[in-house]
């Protein structure tokens, strides 16, 4: 039967549970277990799509179109769990599925209540990723516990055991435990306090992970397990790691959690190998190279807006055993004449996606600064719509140029709407998503990075490159080299003589591992490298 593994956290937000969650799934893979990963969210939005990225950071982009929240982006980093819709429920995604059941009568006219209702809607969405080829479920509880949201979801958890038995069920609680430095002491009360308010709800940790600036001791842990009535060895210490998020799975194992979990669930033992990380971590540690990265975005201030970006650039640093620096660039700071002294000193330039007028000028400057300079410029979906307004205005002479998301009256619209999405009015779920097929052109430097010419990206956008314009943008110099198969919309544009300018319209960032970086940022990084030797 189908083991699941429950994953909340106490204290303060922000702890890592999804780096948490996904190293816990990467480690049993590692054991030759079959996982699948699941994130549930108390907010009311039926997804993060329609959320803005100052509140929620970057909305990550499934296969199948689906929009999550950015744990999901560690799960597929870490894991090769397969995701899907069925990875990701909200309380709005919940509660409407309720309604269209009791508007179809599908209740018999039952009084509509969170207990059962609610709960058994909760239960029924974590137990659909069970199945025979599945040995276990991790499903991570969002928020933390005390949010007055998340009660539906802790009484649902609290009820799966008594459907599946105590014996398939396993519950992991992270929590924080602060270090005065006036008293000199790390703090265990509030983690006390947390699991004193899970065990009020009928819920009994079996782990405790405790997040911690420093090393705790034995006499702190013993005690933790004392008051929150969990075994010695089940209080796992997690230090804030020095150089990289990707060596929370080593500190995880080197404490035995994997081995631990094995054990209460009653799996297979397995043999681990983690020399492949480890030999990463190495790498990550001591690096023969240094390059910068400027990356100018509009939600600059908001690192989790542009989550997978910094770790796909990290990925592609790590197989070329290369640090990779980050210079963030407010786009709405590049109006000026200074260029120079804002972007002079970097390798290479990277203009990520987005939407709304904000901030534009700004993105086209810098490209256009890029562009004249012979600086590696990567461009990602609104980055590429930006790198075809700059060329159709600087080279081709069309000054007016413009995307009618942000000009609707622009004489010369380079960048217009999807025929498709004109007639569309609601927001949730509606643009260009999911993965689309894309053939690239022999020779171009994308199918030279690919190493092959038919691929498949993922897609979040609902304006596109105006064929009207492919052919005068091609007799200046401005390349389409990626298209798609069936509908022939321009995926991928190229400068073949600048040493290397990529915009794709999709967003390349959501398939980057750290061991498998991918092959767009491995070429963009390689050529930063080439320029920072010259």
């Amino acid at each position: 039967m189908t083991k699941h593994i429950f994953v909340t956290g106490g204290v303060v937000s922000s702890l890592g549970k999804g780096l948490t969650s996904a190293s816990i799934g990467l480690l049993l893979e590692r054991r030759g277990l079959r996982v699948r990963m699941q994130k549930l969210d108390p907010y009311i939005n039926v997804d993060p799509g329609t959320m803005s990225p100052y509140q929620h950071g970057e909305v990550y982009v499934l296969d199948d179109g689906a929009e999550t929240d950015l744990d999901l982006g560690h799960y597929e980093r870490f894991t090769n769990s397969p995701l899907s819709q069925r990875s990701n429920y909200t309380t709005g995604r919940i509660y409407s599925s309720i309604i269209q059941k009791e508007r179809s009568g599908q209740y018999l006219g039952a009084t509509v209540q969170v207990v059962p209702h609610v709960t058994d809607e909760i239960k029924l969405a974590i137990s659909q990723l069970a199945g025979p080829d599945v040995d276990v479920v991790i499903t991570e509880l969002g928020g933390t516990v005390g949010d007055i949201e998340g009660l539906p979801f802790l009484e649902a958890i609290r009820q799966f055991p008594l459907d599946v038995g105590r014996d398939n069920c396993l519950f992991i609680h992270l929590t924080l435990v602060p270090y005065l430095k006036a008293a000199r002491e790390a703090k265990t009360k509030p983690t006390q306090h947390s699991v004193g308010q899970l065990r009020q709800i009928g819920i009994q940790p079996d782990i405790l992970v405790v997040r911690t600036e420093r090393p705790l001791g034995r006499e702190s842990t013993d005690k933790i397990a004392l008051f929150c009535n969990v075994e010695k060895n089940a209080v796992i210490e997690e230090t804030d790691k020095d150089f990289s998020i990707y060596e929370v799975p080593l500190g995880l194992a080197e404490h035995g959690l994997d081995k631990l979990i094995i054990n209460k669930l009653g799996l297979p033992p397995g043999e681990v190998d983690l020399d492949d990380w480890k030999n990463l971590m190495v790498r990550v540690k001591k690096p023969n190279h240094e390059v910068t990265i400027g990356i100018v975005g509009k939600y600059i201030e908001h690192r989790d807006a542009y989550k997978s970006i910094y770790e796909s650039l990290t990925h592609a640093g790590f197989a070329h055993t290369t640090r990779v620096i980050f210079k963030r660039v407010e786009a709405e700071d590049l109006t000026g004449s200074d260029l120079d002294g804002v972007l002079g000193n970097i390798d290479g330039l990277l203009v990520p996606g987005g939407f709304g007028y904000r901030g534009i000028e700004g993105k086209i400057n810098a490209i256009k600064y890029a562009r004249e300079n012979g600086i590696p410029f990567f461009g990602i979906c609104l980055g590429m719509q930006c790198a075809v307004i700059e060329y159709a205005r600087n080279v081709l002479g069309l000054t007016d140029a413009n995307s009618t998301e942000f000009a609707e009256d622009t004489s010369d619209p380079v960048i217009c709407m999807l025929e498709e999405q004109k007639d569309i009015t609601e927001k949730g779920g509606t643009m260009r998503l999911g993965a689309q097929p894309c053939q690239l052109s022999s020779g171009s430097r994308a199918q030279q990075a690919y190493g092959t010419s038919e691929i498949e990206e993922r897609h979040r956008h609902r304006y596109e490159f105006n064929p009207a314009y492919r052919e005068r943008l091609i007799a200046a110099g401005l390349i389409p080299t990626g298209k798609h198969p069936q509908r022939d919309l321009v995926e991928v544009v190229e400068v073949p003589t600048h040493p290397w300018f990529v915009a794709v319209q999709y967003h390349p960032e959501f398939k980057s591992k750290p061991l498998a970086p991918h092959p767009l940022f491995h070429s963009f990084i390689g050529a930063a490298i080439e320029r920072h030797r010259r």
